[in-house]
């Protein structure tokens, strides 16, 4: 998600906790596949909606962590609506198990003591998937020959040479052939991205790292959320 989008994005929460109906119902339905992602990946199995009860639960977690989803806090949406989804399947999983209620994470729920301990949970289970998903990308980029210090020193400084270079990155990450050849040679297809993009080779190879990392966060958005959210794609 760029910059632009999380704006949006933010925008909207601002009008739902405002009580628009209408905004809620239309962030629900264009996350309803997040949710089912994520509740897919939970139950290991194929779900379905309006069968498996594990979606209505996911989409209850949905509303209530657009409720308690506070931006001041600094933390990405998605993960921070993630890990609410799987507590409360993993609450679900533990009551049908036992056959006896269980307190959620249901706002009535929460006291003041558990809200603490809550968002203790909730900052330390994203430190430790930001940095598993550093880890991850430092591990993907290192196999093109780039490294984090790499990206520092080449990140474009000029407003319209990072915008040019972001446009050849997403366009690349949308292209399936294109991401192919990338991933399969190791290499920027030049030839082609000067064809689609109308950037001379010189630009391309100038900013050959800044693209391919670029591309490879733009093209595993599920992979890469934190990096989504905190990269200024484009700006």
């Amino acid at each position: 998600m760029d910059s632009d989008a999380y704006q949006r994005l933010l925008s909207t929460l601002i009008k739902i906790k405002s009580g628009n109906r209408t905004a809620r119902e239309k962030l629900v339905e264009e996350y309803k596949p997040f949710v089912l992602k994520t509740a897919t990946q939970f139950c290991k199995r194929s779900l379905e909606w309006g069968r498996d009860d594990e979606l209505s639960v996911g989409l209850i977690a949905f509303n209530s962590a657009i409720d308690a989803f506070e931006p001041a806090k600094q933390i990405p949406f998605l993960p921070y609506c993630r890990i609410v989804i799987l507590n409360r399947l993993k609450d679900h999983v533990r009551r049908e198990s036992k056959h006896q209620n269980h307190c959620g994470l249901d706002d009535e729920c929460l006291s003041l003591e558990s809200r603490t301990a809550w968002d203790n949970y909730v900052n330390h289970t994203i430190d430790d998937e930001r940095r598993e998903e550093l880890e991850r990308f430092e591990e993907i980029l290192s196999g093109y020959a780039i490294g984090f210090e790499d990206l520092v020193e080449v990140s474009p400084k000029h407003r319209d040479y990072r915008l040019t270079l972001f446009r050849v990155a997403s366009r690349l990450s949308q292209t399936d052939s294109l991401m192919e050849s990338l991933t399969s040679k190791r290499q920027l297809p030049l030839g082609e991205l000067e064809k689609v993009c109308g950037v001379n080779r010189k630009t391309l190879e100038r900013g050959r790292k800044f693209i391919i990392a670029s591309a490879i966060i733009l093209s595993k958005p599920d992979e890469f959320i934190y990096l989504r959210s905190y990269v200024n794609f484009g700006l």
